[in-house]
């Protein structure tokens, strides 16, 4: 038998996919599965990812910083003994042993180091993050996406097209793997706008017959809009009849209308943690994939649990992340809530009820935490509002915070429409914001829609130095 080259040698596929099957397999067991067994499995696989953890500096300095010794953690019981991180300490971990950093547990230099995945964030914010992946890793993060594509309904007759970026980010390139290894369908990788332009990509959609889209929201909605600027019409010229993303405060039923009637999935996930929940075809929230992920929900302020149905942080730990870059107790910081009861699902896990917003970027006005990916969500109760927003976070000279939401709408501007949406941000969120109505696209210079991924929603200049 011919020796496997170094990446495949370090794959067991059939035990990846016994531990996180997917199609049919996937729905029986985990409609069935007690929360005993699940409870089981979550333990098996965390106490693997505990162990792995402990022989990589980072683990060590920050678990030995937390108090925690070896040998603290006998079971997934023991969890809350260890202490949450989030990207601010994976960059730092960066600028200490720089290019890699020490979470990876890999020395780059030696010749014979174990195989490993490498892109980076954007970098839009700062110095681009560093992701790694092991080949069980990876592997395992694209069977989940798959999984989800599946039970959603996408098959090996589908034409999937992907407004997911590539280059040195995760997204494209995860997608395309997900779709190519994991399922029959077949992938277009027409990125974002940059990557192929806007007017092209509508032109393929027709061309090729696509039928599924995966995509950040925000884009999507663009296409939608790019193609009735060519004369192509949703639904009958482009006859799309899924859609899989992240829509967040979203108005799914805008963007199916938008898209002649297309079934609209929500999923969610982060890139050093791949995907962590995924809305059914049953569409009743965002069942958590608790057979690959834990996760707790923690207070914003003090990092204490919530009870179901209250908000804080997702905090997750990736249980099959047993290889390279364990991830234990990882705080997103997206906000969300389990849902308080468990009752007429399909599966017997957890769900989430949606991303309500960011709290790394949250804005507190006169008391009231305001979450600017959120406000998108509010603002679609009217109908003249296009889907485009920015917010701009002030400060006066007497120390008050202010915040702007500029909006892109479809009617002629007027004091009357203004107050309109002042009234209803003021009501829905509970705290006045100033609003400044635009014309549809005069927003993008700031949002960087037809560029990004995620698009830009807040500059916060109340800090800056005048």
């Amino acid at each position: 038998m011919p020796k496997l080259p170094p990446y495949f040698a370090a794959l067991d596929l059939n035990q990846m996919l016994t531990d996180h099957p997917i199609g049919d397999e996937f729905v029986a067991r985990f409609s069935k599965i007690s929360r005993d067994e699940l409870r089981a499995q979550q333990n098996r696989l965390f106490m693997n990812c505990v162990r792995r953890a402990w022989q990589i500096p980072f683990y060590q300095r920050l678990w030995g910083n937390g108090g925690a010794k070896l040998g603290d953690i006998a079971s997934l019981d023991d969890i809350e003994k260890l202490p949450v991180f989030s990207k601010s300490d994976i960059m730092d971990s960066l600028g200490e042993k720089p290019p890699f950093g020490d979470f990876g547990g890999l020395d780059f230099a030696d010749p014979h180091h174990a195989p490993a995945v490498m892109h980076t964030t954007s970098g839009t914010t700062g110095t681009p993050q560093v992701l790694l992946f092991g080949p069980k890793t990876r592997e395992i993060q694209n069977l989940l996406v798959a999984r989800a594509y599946i039970w959603q309904g996408m098959t090996g007759a589908d034409v999937v097209h992907s407004v997911y970026g590539h280059g040195m980010v995760n997204a494209g390139h995860y997608m395309r793997e997900a779709v190519l290894h994991f399922t029959n369908a077949t992938f277009m990788s027409a990125g974002t706008g940059v990557e192929t332009r806007s007017v092209q990509q509508v032109q393929l959609m027709k061309r090729f017959g696509a039928t599924v889209i995966v995509g950040f929201i925000d884009y999507v909605k663009r296409l939608a809009q790019v193609a009735r600027e060519e004369g192509l019409i949703p639904g009958k010229d482009i006859k799309i009849r899924m859609i899989s993303g992240h829509f967040g405060r979203e108005n799914i039923k805008e963007i199916s209308a938008m898209w002649g009637g297309a079934e609209c999935f929500d999923w969610y996930g982060v890139g050093d943690t791949g995907i962590i929940s995924s809305e059914g075809p049953d569409h009743n929230g965002m069942y958590v994939w608790e057979d690959a992920q834990y996760v707790e929900i923690l207070d914003v302020d003090t990092g204490k649990p919530v009870s179901d149905g209250e908000s804080g942080d997702i905090v997750t730990t990736v249980l099959f992340k047993d290889d390279i870059y364990p991830m234990i107790r990882f705080n997103t910081h997206d906000v969300s809530a389990f849902y308080a009861e468990n009752t007429n699902t399909v599966l017997n896990f957890k769900r989430l009820q949606g991303i309500f917003g960011r709290s790394d970027n949250m804005v507190k006005l006169r008391g009231i935490n305001v979450f600017p990916h959120g406000i998108g969500g509010v603002l679609n109760a009217r109908p003249e509002f296009k889907g485009e927003f920015f917010c701009r976070a002030t400060r006066d000279a007497k120390g008050r915070d202010e915040m702007l939401v500029m909006i892109e709408v479809d009617a002629a501007p007027s004091e009357e429409l203004k107050q309109a949406f002042q009234s209803l941000l003021k009501t829905r969120i509970g705290v006045e914001m100033n609003v400044e109505l635009h014309t549809p696209g005069a927003l993008a210079s700031l949002t960087e829609v037809d560029q990004r991924q995620k698009p830009k929603r807040l500059s916060d200049e109340r800090f800056k130095k005048i």
